[in-house]
């Protein structure tokens, strides 16, 4: 087994007054050749958006992108036609394929909105731009491992244009759990989104991320009530 720590301080951060983001990877102004992806993970970004601001449009090209709200909703536009809003409690994908331009904001005016952004390499390149999104019940992760996006077409996650499975877990103190990954030359990353966890024997707290690799399962236990999102990728193109 083989494992990378990213304790949350360590993160790349930029404060623009309306964009508040932490990079766990490079990103941006934020450089670090030993940070510049886990596998086919290329981005885990942590932003904080304040009310009646975003991301003006702007394209994409051969990217698998999720956005997770943690906190508010973000507002979805697209040159596809299509709008939506997310709220908390849902995960949006966007398969950028052979290209799209999309503009993020806060949905509210007046309130901030947190959500994670990640972005995958994707297995096939330049395939048609697709957006899709999804509520999640709370009750179906509380101590348990509820899938929300996977390659496996026609199931209740989200599809990806890559072999990786995002998870997400909602633990009260004491629980543990084991997650058992999908290929042999795979890797898992565990970032807590709120609480403490022991990963592999590693003590994790809030916004810390954890990458491991050269393994087929792992445990992780609780030592306060937590939130985990564990995002499985292949560790090399083709994998």
């Amino acid at each position: 087994m083989k494992t990378v720590l990213h304790k949350a301080d360590s993160r790349g951060h930029a404060s623009h007054g309306w964009l508040d983001s932490h990079h766990t990877f490079s990103f941006a102004g934020y450089h670090d050749p030993a940070r510049i992806h886990f596998g086919m993970l290329r981005v885990l970004n942590d932003d904080v958006v304040k009310g009646g601001m975003g991301f003006g449009q702007h394209p994409h090209d051969n990217m698998e992108i999720i956005s997770i709200p943690l906190r508010g909703a973000l507002e979805h536009s697209d040159n596809t036609g299509g709008h939506a809003i997310i709220k908390s409690g849902e995960v949006q994908i966007m398969s950028a394929g052979s290209g799209i331009a999309h503009s993020e904001k806060n949905a509210s005016s007046t309130e901030d909105v947190n959500f994670l952004q990640l972005w995958v390499f994707p297995k096939e390149r330049n395939i048609a731009p697709r957006y899709d999104q999804k509520l999640y019940a709370h009750q179906d992760r509380r101590n348990k491992i509820q899938t929300v996006v996977s390659p496996e077409k026609n199931s209740d996650s989200l599809w990806i244009n890559q072999d990786a499975w995002f998870s997400l877990s909602d633990m009260k103190s004491g629980a543990g759990l084991e997650y058992t990954l999908h290929g042999k030359k795979h890797g898992a990353y565990f970032f807590v989104i709120e609480g403490e966890v022991m990963v592999a024997g590693q003590a994790l707290g809030r916004r810390d991320g954890l990458g491991i690799w050269e393994t087929d399962k792992i445990h992780f236990e609780a030592g306060k009530d937590a939130e985990v999102l564990i995002i499985e990728v292949p560790m090399s193109e083709g994998e």
